[in-house]
């Protein structure tokens, strides 16, 4: 699994330790320093022109290069507050559905100024680059960065507008077995691509399902995050090897068995573009065409 996988499914807890209170910083000037809680905040911090004001990020955050080299102020298990003290952040970029809202609330008791940035859907990606170009000052690079992600998606949508490619389940994970429903941005993915998810309408975002509750739902594709190979790798020893002996399921029948990048797919931030067109290629052109678009 990727690394950041690992840090979706897990909770942050706070270290419970005291630190002296920050400076007080002007909410109204451009933020210098900053730190962000969650790897696809660090990610959309680096694609709206704010990377050389972060001082901070939390473990997972890989990408860009450069995230590797900053100084970790924690992981998913915990918050070190004296790490984070010594970096001095006047802006701290929080994501409620990863980190605990009390972590968040304890931050502020302590001073810092917390923003929090919720995805919902596809389009608050745009929105939160240029949020952040506006904290950071850097709102040129984030105006633009916003304006690609956004056209870049209403392309794929008029493409695929009237794709059939039918019925879709995707495979988080196999152990649990995991997906998603219609709110998740992945179950969005899905329906820019023209699918059917077929757990859109379960309440829970990312629930847990039996092989045998898949197969009562016949699902036309099946697409796994592969967490050892590219996309359109060979299916034989993969995630998808559990579904192979069931040889009246439509998606097993039809040979569309289809793996993906779990980097670009898990991450709610720029990539998630590239994740999305390699999704639609693979459902509705095949896994030779995928691998043509991840070339270009």
């Amino acid at each position: 699994m990727t690394r950041y996988f690992l840090f979706l499914l897990t909770a942050v807890l706070l270290a419970a330790c005291g630190q002296k209170p920050p400076v007080p910083v002007d909410p109204d000037q451009p933020a210098q320093r900053l730190v962000a809680l969650s790897p696809h905040l660090t990610e959309l911090a680096f694609a709206a022109g704010a990377g050389p004001k972060l001082v901070g990020v939390v473990e997972f955050s890989d990408y860009p290069v450069a995230a590797r080299a900053l100084p970790r102020v924690g992981d998913a298990f915990r918050l070190d507050l004296e790490a984070l003290a010594g970096l001095a952040p006047d802006l701290i970029l929080g994501w409620p559905s990863g980190n605990s809202p009390a972590a968040l609330d304890r931050l502020r008791r302590l001073g810092y100024r917390v923003v929090e940035l919720e995805p919902r859907r596809l389009g608050d990606i745009g929105d939160q680059l240029e949020v952040i170009g506006r904290l950071a000052g850097t709102e040129a690079q984030a105006s633009q960065a916003a304006r690609e992600f956004r056209d870049g998606l209403a392309a794929l949508q008029a493409r695929y507008a009237d794709a059939g490619p039918g019925r879709v389940f995707y495979q988080i994970a196999p152990q649990p077995l995991l997906t998603v429903n219609r709110e998740h941005f992945i179950g969005q993915a899905i329906e820019v691509c023209g699918g059917r998810n077929i757990y859109a309408e379960v309440p829970a975002l990312t629930p847990v399902v039996s092989a045998e509750s898949v197969v009562s739902r016949a699902p036309e594709a099946i697409v796994a995050n592969d967490y050892t190979r590219g996309p359109g790798s060979p299916a034989a020893g993969t995630p998808l090897d559990r579904w192979r002996p069931w040889q009246t399921l439509p998606a097993v029948a039809r040979e569309r068995l289809f793996l993906i990048d779990p980097d670009l797919m898990s991450v709610p931030g720029p990539r998630l573009l590239a994740g999305i067109t390699q999704l639609c290629a693979l459902l509705n052109d095949g896994p030779t065409a995928a691998l043509a678009g991840a070339s270009r």
